[in-house]
């Protein structure tokens, strides 16, 4: 491998210059950082999330065995020797199998040098060791309560990925060749973006993921063409322009997560599931929510029901003079849609929406998987004494949770990246709309994480009301098509699978590739990841036994979805201009509401 070229060595005085100048930054932030705790009286760092608690728990069961504490100490020393033996062939130019080996996916050891240099290989094989045989005591400790045992497990994986050697300069071998290359500058330049980082979190470290100046809502991303054609304070409702002469005779009208911004759907025209359904003949119409400020704290889940979808189902029949839509939930928005048919269901409406479909939902939260960790009473309370004071819970707490999933490739990779080299992150507007995240509503989100993950009622019939009225999953008779992601680690399938036996009609259950965005976000021309079916005409009694006789396809849920969805009715109708209806357009799309950021002091009404 050829060794690098050394860059020039700059001037003294510019040296001088960068030092004094990141002094200068930190020394504020600190400043800055002492006041604010002094302000709130902070004297001790509270466990609010319960994480001290539930490892002096682990510490004292594991303890009290110390046997097989002894054991575990055991295991680690002989593959310590192994890789000693492995380490010294090695050295004396012997082929040797490596002891321990990072998985395929795992991109903190892509670079060469981590196999190819005896020391750098040694590094990273004796991390493995360790983090393993961590993980696997304390992730096995007898007599833990569940709860306690998902948090010693997640927050133990958190400690492991930390202390990678990808994450530090002497032990990550293209940060040692770089500050080499450049004589420590790429440090200097890190140190600037880390204090930049911590200076626009306002105090608190937000690593950057992508250049947010590259993109412009309406310029290069959200720019499939349309009309705002209704809004009232929760929603704007989009329909887009036609590029068909005829269109499906029902609407389709999508709902996106409320967490979350509606233009995951709409990034690039290559790849925009808004756009290809416009192309495949639908008149389509989406659902943009307000992003709340402390003026909408008493907004409920009922509000997000009535005021939303229900709001959005009389604008499309005003505005097309149909009846019946079809109806597309994404995530949480799914959940929504699920619990809005319910309720038009008890109010014999349910014949509003003639079919259903649902991305990456979850209606059964028995099993939520590991954001199951952060569901107990002691920090929905926190959470919520947080929220009551401000009204709101800010966008960026639930995205710092979701990242924490995906620590090494949502978070430590950046800090690499960003701090380590001292790159700028590059332009991805898939993460421009993952940095561009929304509040949510004091009482309607604290209803949603008490109701549905602590107590899992809206699988119970009768177990939530909407405005008054009691409602059941299984009054649901309308044909539902259920599309849920493989690797998704934020709902998870086999946890959705569960939720779709509840419901009282005909379900077609499709299991994508990959996670919960790429898994969905995965038009037919890229053909990529493929798709899973079970022929049977009725659902398996467990998502395993479905697998069993599920079959694979190559290519996009995409094709599959259209098929079906049309099936329900096939009749077509002269496309419809969104400037042309009944209602009066506002403004075109993306509109207003969407442009509104979480940093900005007024939520847009």
């Amino acid at each position: 491998m050829a060794e690098p070229t050394e860059k020039q060595m700059p001037p003294p005085q510019e040296i001088a210059h960068t030092y004094a100048e990141v002094a200068r930054r930190a020394s504020h932030l600190i400043s800055d950082h002492v006041q604010r705790q002094l302000k709130k009286g902070v004297t001790a760092p509270a466990d609010e999330l319960g994480i001290a608690q539930a490892f002096m728990d682990m510490m004292a069961k594991l303890l009290a065995n110390p046997y097989k504490l002894a054991q575990a100490q055991m295991n680690m020393v002989w593959d310590y020797f192994s890789l000693w033996q492995h380490s010294m062939l090695r050295v004396m130019g012997m082929h040797a199998d490596p002891i321990a080996a990072p998985e395929k996916s795992d991109k903190r050891f892509k670079d060469e040098q981590w196999e190819e240099h005896f020391l750098f290989d040694f590094i990273k094989q004796s991390y493995l060791i360790t983090a393993r045989h961590i993980h696997d005591t304390v992730s096995t400790v007898d007599g833990l309560d569940d709860q306690s045992q998902k948090k010693v497990s997640f927050y133990t994986r958190q400690y492991i990925d930390a202390l990678s050697p990808s994450n530090f300069a002497m032990t990550n071998p293209e940060v040692f060749r770089e500050t080499v290359k450049s004589h420590g500058q790429n440090l200097i330049k890190g140190l600037n973006n880390l204090l930049r980082d911590v200076e626009e979190g306002g105090g608190q470290l937000r690593v950057k993921m992508t250049d947010t100046s590259a993109f412009e809502l309406g310029r290069n991303v959200a720019t499939t063409p349309g009309k705002v054609v209704f809004q009232n304070e929760m929603i704007q409702l989009l329909q887009y322009t036609p590029s068909t002469e005829k269109v499906n005779k029902r609407p389709l009208l999508i709902v996106p997560p409320w967490i979350n911004k509606f233009y995951i759907l709409d990034l690039r025209e290559k790849n925009s599931y808004i756009k290809w359904c416009v192309d495949q003949g639908h008149s389509v119409f989406v659902i943009s929510w307000v992003n709340p400020d402390e003026k909408l704290a008493e907004k409920s889940f009922d509000a997000y029901v009535v005021d939303g979808v229900i709001a959005a189902l009389d604008a499309i029949e005003k505005q097309t003079g149909e009846k019946q839509v079809n109806a597309a939930g994404y995530c949480l928005g799914g959940t929504l849609l699920a619990t809005t048919l319910a309720y038009l269901a008890a109010k014999r409406q349910g014949n509003r929406v003639g079919s259903a479909t649902f991305f990456t939902t979850l209606t059964d939260f028995s099993e939520p998987g590991e954001l199951g960790v952060f569901i107990d009473e002691g920090q929905i309370s926190s959470l919520e004494k947080k929220m009551n004071e401000r009204g709101y819970l800010e966008g960026s707490e639930m995205a710092g949770t979701f990242s924490m999933l995906r620590a090494n490739d949502l978070i430590w990779s950046f800090v690499v990246n960003n701090y380590l080299m001292g790159k700028d992150p590059f332009p991805f507007d898939l993460l421009y709309w993952n940095s561009d995240s929304t509040r949510m509503p004091a009482k309607m989100h604290s209803f949603y994480l008490r109701t549905m993950y602590m107590e899992n009622r809206l699988v119970e019939p009768g177990g939530i009301e909407v405005d008054g009225v009691p409602i059941d999953l299984g009054k649901i008779k309308i044909p539902c098509y259920f599309i849920s992601a493989i690797e998704d680690h934020i709902a998870p399938w086999k946890s959705t699978y569960k939720g779709t036996v509840k419901f009282g009609g005909p379900v077609r259950f499709v299991l994508g590739g990959s996670g919960h965005i790429a898994g969905i976000v995965n038009p037919p021309a890229a053909n990529k990841y493929g798709y899973w079916i079970n022929p049977s005409p009725k659902l398996a009694p467990t998502a395993e036994q479905w697998l069993e006789g599920a079959q694979q396809h190559p290519g996009s849920w995409w094709t599959d979805w259209q098929a079906w969805v049309v099936s329900q009715d096939a009749e077509q109708v002269d496309a419809r201009d969104p400037a042309k209806g009944k209602l009066k357009p506002i403004e075109d799309a993306p509109g207003s509401f969407v442009r509104v950021r979480s940093g900005a002091t007024k939520a847009a009404a």
